[in-house]
């Protein structure tokens, strides 16, 4: 399964990547999954490029609390800001969009974060 975190596309294995037993984060709610995205983001702008592990569990995490949700983008103003002034957005992608940002993410100079803005976060547009 792929995941796009913000400009990079993680690939997921499935739920038992968390290491945990079924149903372990059941009490966690989707908030909660995104207040944790929030705190890491602030903590690590661009933590999706430089802590992949930690992005690729979170990624999982989401999944698991909204499992049509396959793109997440957590935006930081700054290092170290509050983590309610980490910007968030959500979408469920096509196999079809997943595939080709894949492709591209593992292409010689990558997914650049313009591109991925341009097809599906559009923060640019405007």
């Amino acid at each position: 399964m792929l995941f796009l975190m913000n400009d990079r596309v993680l690939q997921l294995d499935d739920d038992a990547d968390l290491g945990v037993a079924p149903g372990r984060f059941d009490a966690i709610s989707t908030a909660y999954a995104v207040k944790l995205g929030q705190e890491l983001f602030s903590e690590q702008p661009m933590l999706h490029r430089e802590a992949q592990e930690r992005a690729r569990r979170l990624a999982l995490l989401i999944r698991a609390k909204a499992p049509e949700v396959n793109a997440a983008l957590f935006v930081a103003p700054a290092v170290g800001c509050r983590p309610d002034q980490v910007i968030t957005r959500f979408a469920s992608l096509s196999l079809e969009v997943m595939a080709s940002l894949y492709s591209r993410d593992r292409a010689e100079g990558g997914l650049t974060p313009v591109q991925a803005d341009n097809e599906v976060w559009r923060r640019l547009a405007a």
